[in-house]
């Protein structure tokens, strides 16, 4: 059996802390992993992971953006589709967007800080640009509308509709008073509420 060179041996362990890294993110949130924790689900020591990565918040935007990227790029094909509606988009969309985010309750907010941070470097990153502005979901909202209305506005609102709700979800909870399954079960509701909403903005 051939042996593994250094490249193969360090691309290997780095891939295994990150798979690590997005068990035990997801599971206890950002502030409650330690990096100890990473640690111990790639079984390797502590001294071993800050060698690949020197801190948790490295390693905790390395991820979301990884996350991030392949859920756009899994996206670009729906959104190119030229023999879907665009309520179909919509909706293929807005189910796994809201999935995602279910999975991934830390990500809304590493959004949010990076537009806040570095917007610019964010869009560059995610590849926005080409997936959302340049796809026939784009073209389809000009040709609905008749080039009266920015397509951006639905790009916008139809984000906003499944991001929001993640964002602000601890203050809903506490002023609606429920539970967390109450809450995500008010999530996937949306996926299918999403859509209803974004036809009746196309035809006002």
């Amino acid at each position: 059996m051939a042996k593994k060179t250094k490249g193969e041996i360090d691309a290997s362990t780095e891939e295994k802390i990150k798979e690590a890294a997005r068990k035990v993110f997801t599971k206890k949130g950002f502030a409650a992993t330690r990096t100890r924790d990473i640690a111990e689900e790639a079984n390797i020591n502590l001294a071993l992971l800050n060698y690949y990565f020197r801190s948790k918040e490295k390693l905790f935007d390395i991820v979301m953006m990884e996350n991030i990227q392949q859920f756009l790029m899994a996206m670009k094909g729906v959104l190119n589709d030229k023999n879907s509606s665009i309520l179909e988009k919509v909706t293929t969309f807005s189910e796994n967007y809201i999935t995602l985010l279910k999975e991934h309750a830390d990500l809304p907010l590493f959004i949010l800080s990076e537009i806040r941070a570095n917007p610019e470097k964010l869009a560059a990153n995610m590849g926005a640009k080409d997936i959302l502005l340049n796809s026939n979901l784009y073209m389809q909202i000009q040709e609905a509308t008749k080039h009266t209305i920015n397509p951006i506005h639905f790009i916008i609102n139809m984000l906003g509709l499944a991001v929001f709700p993640f964002i602000a979800g601890p203050l809903f909870q506490a002023i609606g008073g429920l539970k967390q399954n109450d809450y995500g079960k008010l999530m996937e509701e949306r996926k299918k509420m999403i859509p209803i909403w974004i036809e009746a903005m196309l035809k006002v």
